[in-house]
Formats: C-alpha cells, structure tokens, sequence
C-alpha cells in the first residue's frame, strides 16, 4: 500500500475547528477534548483528504526535549516530500491508521519508525496545532506533546533522510526562518510561553 492510499484518521473541519479557523497553539486543552475528536473521526484513504480542507487530519506531534536542550532535526534531501528538503523540525510524527490504537499508540509507532532509542517516554499534552495558512496545513491538525527523555539516548533511524542534534534555545533560534512551519509555532509558543 503505498502512502497516499493509507487509511489515516480523520476529523470533519466543523467538529475539529468548533470555535471556528484559529491559528497557532491552542494550549491547556482538556484530554477528553483529544478524546472526543478521536472518537469523531474516521479512516479514510489519504489520497482523498490531503486535497480537501473539509477534513483535518490528526497528527500526533512530539517534541522532544532533554532539559533545555531540543532535539533539533534537519531534512536532508533524499527525503520523499520536496517542500520539506533542507528544513528544521523539532517534532516527530505522523498521520494516524487503524491498527495504532489511538493518539498515543499512532505517537508511539512514529517514535518506533523515525528513532533509534530504548526511550519509553510519558507523553505530555501540550495542546492543538492549527495552521490554515499553508496548502498542507489546512488539512492537518496537530495533537502536540512533549517528553523529557532524562538522557537517554536518542538517534534518527533513516540518516539518509535526517540528521540530527541536541540544540539550546540559541541554536534552533538561529535556523528558526528555515524551520517547518509546525515547528516554529511549537517553538515560538514553548519559549516565550504564548
């Protein structure tokens, strides 16, 4: 099967957005909200709702920290996705399928998939991540956590794909213009606390 005809979890626009289009991190949301929009949503296949807006894709987002270090990736371009060559990302995820058994299942799979590391990490909601200001942003909404990995040891799984390094507030600061969108806004957010 190949990306585009997955089955990922999806959300109608109008019951993942309630209060209407907003922007940014939405922060101190209640689990159960995470909840319900799990349970709102359904499979469907990739290739019919990554055109059409009238969907959000939940995507569980880590972001993973080691005191005041980020663990700070960069996109090399032997990646699959074009758009994304060459950027900053300080989170690991991705869409949601059947056999993940929710949110935290789907998060844990991509840690699996994307990370070499015995880290078994509690997750902590941070909050929703919406931006419908980018063709891939309108059809995503992002479920953000963060982990504390306490030194352990953490590597990409697919070099040719990724790098990566432990950066203080400074450095992701320094590459934050060449940074995935999500990812400035998470950054943004958890530093100056907005």
């Amino acid at each position: 099967m190949s990306d585009r005809d997955e089955l990922v979890l999806v959300v109608p626009r109008e019951r993942a957005l309630v209060d209407g289009s907003w922007h940014g991190l939405r922060r101190g949301v209640d689990p159960a909200l995470v909840g319900e929009l799990e349970a709102a949503g359904a499979y469907r296949p990739r290739s019919a709702v990554e055109p059409d807006p009238a969907w959000k894709q939940l995507i569980p987002y880590l972001v993973l920290r080691d005191g005041p270090a980020w663990f700070l990736m960069r996109r090399t371009r032997a990646g699959g996705d074009a758009r994304l060559h060459d950027l900053y990302s300080i989170g690991v995820g991705g869409h949601l399928n059947p056999g993940d058994g929710g949110i935290e299942g789907g998060l844990r799979r991509e840690v699996a998939e994307e990370l070499l590391t015995d880290l078994d990490p509690r997750f902590e909601l941070v909050g929703l991540l919406n931006d419908d200001t980018t063709e891939v942003g309108s059809v995503h909404l992002g479920v953000v956590f963060v982990a504390d990995t306490g030194g352990t040891p953490v590597a990409i799984r697919e070099t040719e794909k990724l790098s990566a390094e432990w950066a203080d507030d400074g450095a992701v600061r320094a590459v934050e213009d060449r940074m995935e969108t999500w990812s400035r806004i998470v950054f943004e957010a958890l530093t100056t606390g907005r």
